[in-house]
């Protein structure tokens, strides 16, 4: 259990600075280079780790064809949501980027209790809702006060991606969370990236987009490159590892918490300002947080202690 915190710990800060980061390379890269060299980045050292650790993980795929084909998925699945993000990340900030993956909770929510009977127990009490409706208002308080000096054009366009992008996250989390069962969650992290930045590399060389690589630094390119490894082990090695650990509405309880420490980066990074009414909005997300996570974490304690007595 003590583990479990600690990642839930060390993703929320980890993905306080994988924002900005984002933010940063979106605006020095195309969005299908800057993806391409990101996952093939991250997607080549999982490999290797896989290689050298999980060698019989791999083995499972190899003998099980729905497993490839559901993989398969998760790389087309996490190519289209990261198009659309980066670019929604280019109209609008590190910040707004953060909040959006906030508000794909309820819709993330709604889809997994639908599709798994553990995660309809998980939220059967009125404490999750309440604390959940607190954390979405304090989310849109942030978003909106965060945001209202910005360019209202961009900033709709963006939204929309960022919309588009959260979408696909929810359907992509339940197909997670249905492989997780069967494989490692590393090697999930290992397929994926590597599919998709293949993919991406793709479109680079058939577009002509490619050639713009050549015309940045090398230290800009082995910035991307470090980028692409620090995301994949945060953004989506340790969230694979939380979603498959903690379910899906643990999952995005926690993501409430990442725009505070979005924020706080963005601010010494990027010059992201941070106002009062955007940090009474981020004390009511703080609020709901615990009201919701509390209640969840007490009936996980509860079935635990059962179970001891009952065996």
């Amino acid at each position: 259990m003590k583990n479990e915190y600690l990642c839930r710990v060390f993703y929320i800060i980890f993905m306080g600075f994988g924002f900005p980061i984002m933010r940063f390379m979106s605006m020095n890269f195309e969005t299908i280079n800057n993806n391409a060299v990101r996952f093939l980045s991250g997607g080549i050292l999982f490999i290797l780790i896989c290689l050298f650790k999980f060698r019989k993980e791999l083995k499972k795929i190899l003998e099980t064809p729905t497993i490839i084909l559901k993989l398969l998925l998760l790389g087309i699945f996490m190519t289209g949501n990261m198009y659309f993000f980066i670019n929604g990340l280019k109209n609008t900030s590190a910040l707004a980027g953060s909040i959006f993956g906030i508000l794909a909770m309820p819709l993330a929510i709604l889809m997994a209790a639908i599709v798994y009977k553990d995660e309809r127990e998980r939220i059967k009490h009125k404490n999750f809702y309440i604390g959940s409706f607190l954390a979405v208002i304090g989310s849109l308080i942030f978003v909106i006060y965060g945001n209202k000096n910005s360019n209202s054009t961009d900033f709709i366009k963006g939204a929309i991606f960022l919309g588009t992008a959260i979408f696909i996250q929810s359907i992509q989390n339940l197909i997670v969370k249905n492989v997780a069962k069967k494989l490692h969650t590393i090697v999930i992290s290992a397929s994926t990236a590597t599919l998709s930045g293949l993919i991406y590399l793709t479109l680079a060389i058939n577009t002509g987009k490619i050639i713009q690589l050549k015309e940045v630094g090398v230290g800009l390119l082995i910035g991307l490159s470090l980028a692409g490894i620090y995301g994949m082990l945060t953004g989506m090695l340790m969230a694979f590892y939380i979603v498959q650990k903690e379910g899906v509405v643990v999952f995005n309880i926690i993501q409430l918490i990442i725009p505070l420490s979005t924020a706080i980066v963005g601010y010494f990074t990027l010059g992201e300002n941070i106002n009062l009414n955007q940090g009474i909005g981020a004390l009511i997300v703080i609020i709901g947080c615990i009201i919701a996570l509390k209640k969840i974490k007490n009936e996980e304690k509860n079935i635990q202690n059962y179970s001891q007595i009952k065996s």
